[in-house]
């Protein structure tokens, strides 16, 4: 008798035509997030910077700084498509993942 388990959706890929969409281990709460959606894990944004139709959302901490970039997907709505993580206290890359655990309200 074979038995069979119930699959894991597999989270789809969001798409922005035109963009590239970071696809990393340690993101999927927050690649394809909304701005709304930031704010609900990470409150207010400490810089939101509109360029065109892109937008720049950064989150400081004592750990580290997050910096989200949303871009229009297909259906209009602005989403994360990207995100820079670096130290505070001296600019240096740090990983993604952990500074948004470290970040995330």
């Amino acid at each position: 008798m074979r038995v069979t388990y119930p699959q894991a959706p597999v989270p789809s890929t969001p798409t922005v035509p035109g963009v590239q969409v970071m696809q990393l281990p340690g993101l999927e709460t927050v690649i394809g997030a909304t701005a709304s959606q930031l704010s609900s894990q990470f409150g207010v944004a400490d810089l939101d910077v509109a360029e065109g139709d892109a937008r720049k959302l950064q989150y400081r901490g004592q750990a580290c700084v997050l910096e989200f970039y949303l871009y229009p997907a297909e259906n209009g709505v602005a989403i994360a498509t990207w995100v820079e993580a670096r130290r505070t206290s001296d600019g240096l890359d740090v990983d993604r993942a952990a500074c948004i655990q470290a970040l995330r309200r």
